[in-house]
């Protein structure tokens, strides 16, 4: 979760400094790493070896279980699109996106923040 919160943080000085692809970068990356995170925090971690196998993972394990609402899941596949666009595509992100794409992944990382701590207390989880 360290690093999700250093992605925002980097997202956050991105966005500001006008760099909207970068700022979807690094959003994204939050995201990426709290989900990694949370599937880490299972019994049994689920190994992944590619960034499609994460959000596949992070929705069986986490969503389709009801332990988290499913709007995260559409909020990780969302962001993910976001970023191949950013990254790969040569298009550019609209500030406005990005300024949503980062208010979303704020909202998941404490989502998955709260998650974490309530797994950590509750041993049926």
């Amino acid at each position: 979760m360290q690093k999700a919160a250093r992605a925002l943080a980097s997202a956050r000085l991105l966005l500001d400094a006008g760099d909207a692809d970068g700022a979807c970068n690094r959003a994204y990356y939050a995201m990426f790493d709290a989900a990694r995170a949370a599937l880490a925090s299972e019994a049994e971690p689920e190994a992944t070896r590619t960034h499609n196998g994460l959000i596949a993972a992070f929705g069986l394990r986490l969503i389709k279980t009801g332990r988290l609402p499913k709007e995260l899941g559409r909020m990780l596949n969302r962001a993910e699109e976001i970023r191949l666009l950013a990254d790969y595509t040569g298009g550019a992100v609209e500030p406005q996106d990005a300024r949503e794409l980062l208010s979303q992944a704020e909202a998941f990382v404490r989502a998955v923040r709260d998650y974490l701590k309530g797994a950590a207390t509750d041993p049926d989880v």
